[in-house]
Formats: C-alpha cells, structure tokens, sequence
C-alpha cells in the first residue's frame, strides 16, 4: 500500500551535529575558563541557543554571546571574530550523506511518496539539500521555521494525507517523533549518537499512530 513518507533531513539523511559539536570543543578550548568544566560552559551556551534558534548563523552568534558572557580576560575584537567563524564554516563543511541512504531513498521513492520535511534557517536547509543531490527523490521538500503538532497537523491537511497512511521519519524525539505521533501520524524513530541536546527527550507514545524504532536508515526496505 503506498503510503506518505515524511522525512527528516538532518542527521537522517546526512551528518549535521558532528560539526557543531567539533566547534563546540574548539570554541571550549579557546575559552579556556579556569573553573567552569566542559558541561558548565555547555550549558551556559545551549541556554543562549534556545534563544538565538537553529543554524550555523545563529550558532555562530550563540558562541559569541556565550564568549562575552564567560570569557576571563580583555574581550578582543578579533577573539570575537574568530569565534564567530567557528560557528559561520560549519555551513562550508562538505555534506556527508550517512550510510545506506540514497540506495534506500531509491528504493522507497519507487514505492511511496516521499515528502522532505526540516526546519531551521530556510536558506541554509534550501543550501544543504541542494547540495545533498537526493532532491529528486522527493516529491516536495518542506522547510518550517518548527516541527510540531501544529505544523504537522497544517502539513497533513494542505496535501490531504491520510494520518493513518503517513508516516514522519527522523532522529528527533522533540520534532520528529514525539510531535507527528502527538498529531496522529505513525512514526519511525533513527536514532543518531550525536543528536543536538536540545532535540533530545524520551519518546512518547501518544495516538493512535504506531512506532517503529530501527537501527539505521537502511531498515526502513524492511518495513516500506
């Protein structure tokens, strides 16, 4: 039976977090606090991200306010700048595609509908999929400032889904599962070892929708 697939992109589809976690370190190390302890700085800058929001951009402008707030010597002009290019070159790194996707893709795209569904800056994601090349495979790729209920409930509406035949694909508990299950929809959970913090909760079964949990992208031939 075809059904629609909503996908998620990253760190579904291609490695993303990696590189913000490898600018995290580097911007910890710059900083060199002589009493705050790796996940004390963490915290103070996932703080400042839930304001400033997703992206490399706002990443970038996240480091910068952490550094002002934290940093023990003289503030420099050109020590901002360089904290600012750790987060601004994550958007310049080459995309990885992760293991077994496109051959998957391929094979699912013959059989159902598949729907590119992300969030965060627009033109930043329209960059990322671009570049990606799996933009063929979808029949239309969707970028939302949020993924939750709401957004979920619009989408299924505005292309006339069956929640029953439909089903959001992703790494996320906070925007991928948790929210499309909350709106009816089936879901499949991937999980990825680097998932960012702040998309990390425990998943929770609400609806009528079932759940999958698989290991890597590739299972989702055994199950589509």
């Amino acid at each position: 039976m075809q059904q629609w697939l909503f996908i998620d992109a990253d760190d579904t589809l291609w490695e993303n977090n990696i590189y913000f976690e490898q600018a995290v370190h580097q911007f910890i190390e710059f900083l060199a606090h002589s009493t705050m302890q790796f996940h004390e700085v963490r915290a103070v800058l996932n703080s400042v991200e839930r304001v400033q929001g997703y992206g490399s951009k706002s990443f970038a402008l996240s480091l910068a306010e952490t550094y002002r707030r934290l940093v023990e010597r003289e503030i420099r002009d050109e020590d901002v700048r360089y904290v600012i290019q750790l987060g601004e070159e994550i958007i310049h790194h080459p995309l990885e595609i992760l293991p077994g996707v496109e051959e998957t893709l391929n094979y699912l795209a013959a059989r159902h509908t598949l729907i590119l569904l992300t969030k965060g800056a627009r033109e930043e994601q329209q960059l990322k999929i671009e570049r990606s090349g799996l933009e063929p495979h979808f029949r239309r790729t969707v970028i939302v400032a949020e993924k939750d209920v709401n957004a979920y409930e619009l989408l299924v509406r505005e292309l006339q889904c069956n929640p029953v035949e439909t089903w959001m694909i992703g790494n996320s508990p906070k925007s991928d599962i948790n929210p499309a299950l909350a709106a009816g929809l089936n879901a499949a959970y991937i999980p990825h070892p680097h998932t960012w913090t702040l998309e990390q909760q425990e998943v929770n079964h609400q609806g009528p929708g079932r759940l999958l949990t698989l290991t890597r992208f590739a299972e989702l031939r055994e199950h589509f």
